[in-house]
């Protein structure tokens, strides 16, 4: 919708919106308008409204003219103030994002040389996007000269503008560029200023560019802001995804200091950086440290704890932390039943994986894929095919099957010989209502066909 407003007789803003469109057998697509016409964009912009497309809607007028009846826009025209603001500020961001989006920097150009020829000034969210345009189509010389333009004014770009540009200069690898707004940033003392240094290492961080990270992290303490516990755990996670363990522990370890709570996300990252190296006894005193009593992230901590033991097979240890945990008044879930079936599914213990389903039962916790696996892989790799109706007679074997087990327990164990082969099923084009019944008549049939293959050999 475009939009004429007079604020005290002296300021003119205008804005293009192109998703309130009247009719939609006259919707039209702005970019064709702006490459067909031979004509400025303004006045394309005027035809449009000719087309129904635009309400023009003016605060001076004490009169409404008729929908049929064409309108002429007026802009009028003052020059800048001695105070630094402007008397006409024009925003055509929407307009210019679209272009932006079409691959047609030209045309955006095209359209802010328009604007100011005819003596408007460009608002900041129109330069921004602007800006954000000529990032995302590789310009970056011209987008440099925009944001100079920016930072030179008395304009303030929003965080969402500064987040958008930093995330573009990112995906490009221009990392110089992002120190370059983060430094105009933090000169002009922006409120934001916080912020621009959670984005600056969020941007480093998700890449794995450490070094730079780490410089805007030292930056930001020396100016004196704070570490949060968003930025914390952001920094966790990605020391953890791209870094060394010791690097890990050492973030860890200033994250601690502040006084950060290691959250949900963090101790997942961590967690899976100590189970890709093979580190399980680390992994359990770091778990300690944390604190096993937390209950603002409900059983992962438990269950990581079981899961350090579990793939160590330290099976008598992996029993009595389980019993620690109920006695702690955790509610074992669905993941601290598979961590422990997987383990006596591994190792053949076909009572302790007995007495886990018949508490699983108990519990009212439905079973997946993946404990329907641990008992058909255990019973079929002993061959003990005959006795395998037997221990499946106490589940459901005409339910639907799903995997709601954490993908950490999978990388500790991997998959099992049924649950990979079931998930090629369920993800195959037959028009079938799977159930476990028929998976698991599938999987033997698949196994008793593959050992007499290897018999006849």
């Amino acid at each position: 919708m475009l939009h004429v407003l007079h604020f005290r007789n002296t300021m003119s803003i205008i804005s293009y919106d192109p998703n309130q469109f009247t009719p939609s057998s006259e919707r039209m697509d702005i970019t064709s308008f702006l490459s067909s016409s031979s004509s400025s964009p303004l006045s394309t912009l005027q035809n449009l409204k000719r087309r129904k497309a635009f309400r023009v809607c003016s605060l001076q007028q004490n009169h409404s003219p008729t929908p049929n009846s064409p309108q002429k826009i007026n802009f009028p025209w003052r020059q800048k103030r001695s105070e630094g603001e402007f008397d006409n500020v024009v925003d055509f961001a929407s307009v210019v994002h679209i272009l932006g989006k079409k691959r047609r920097p030209d045309l955006a150009k095209k359209l802010l040389v328009e604007i100011e020829s005819e003596g408007y000034v460009p608002s900041c969210a129109t330069l921004s996007a602007l800006m954000l345009c000529y990032v995302d189509n590789g310009l970056v010389s011209h987008a440099q000269a925009v944001w100079e333009e920016i930072i030179n004014s008395s304009f303030v770009p929003s965080i969402e503008a500064i987040s958008g540009l930093i995330d573009a200069y990112g995906n490009l690898g221009c990392y110089d560029e992002v120190f370059r707004i983060l430094r105009d940033v933090t000169l002009r003392n922006f409120n934001s200023s916080s912020q621009v240094y959670s984005l600056a290492i969020s941007c480093f961080g998700k890449r794995g560019q450490l070094e730079m990270m780490e410089t805007v992290m030292n930056e930001m303490v020396l100016d004196g802001f704070r570490m949060n516990s968003v930025t914390g755990n952001a920094i966790i996670k990605y020391y953890a995804e791209y870094g060394s363990l010791v690097e890990m522990e050492t973030a860890y370890g200033r994250v601690k200091r502040s006084r950060i709570l290691l959250e949900r996300e963090g101790i997942r990252a961590m967690a899976s950086a100590y189970i890709k190296d093979k580190k399980f006894y680390k992994l359990g005193e770091f778990l300690r440290d944390v604190g096993l009593g937390r209950r603002n992230v409900g059983n992962l901590l438990w269950n990581l704890l079981l899961l350090s033991y579990a793939g160590n097979f330290k099976m008598k240890s992996l029993q009595r932390e389980f019993l620690s945990m109920l006695e702690a008044g955790f509610s074992p879930d669905l993941n601290t039943f598979n961590i422990r079936a997987m383990a006596f599914s591994r190792m053949s213990l076909f009572w302790d994986l007995h007495l886990s389903l018949e508490h699983m039962k108990h519990e009212k916790i439905v079973p997946d894929i993946v404990t329907y696996g641990c008992v058909v892989d255990a019973f079929l790799e002993r061959k003990l095919a005959r006795n395998l109706d037997f221990a499946l007679s106490k589940m459901d074997l005409d339910s639907s099957p799903f995997v709601s087990t954490d993908p950490l327990v999978f990388e500790v164990f991997g998959k099992g010989d049924f649950h990979s082969s079931s998930e090629i099923l369920l993800e195959s084009k037959w028009k079938e209502k799977w159930t476990y019944r028929k998976l698991v008549a599938i999987y033997v049939k698949k196994k008793y066909r593959s050992n007499q293959i290897f018999w006849n050999y």
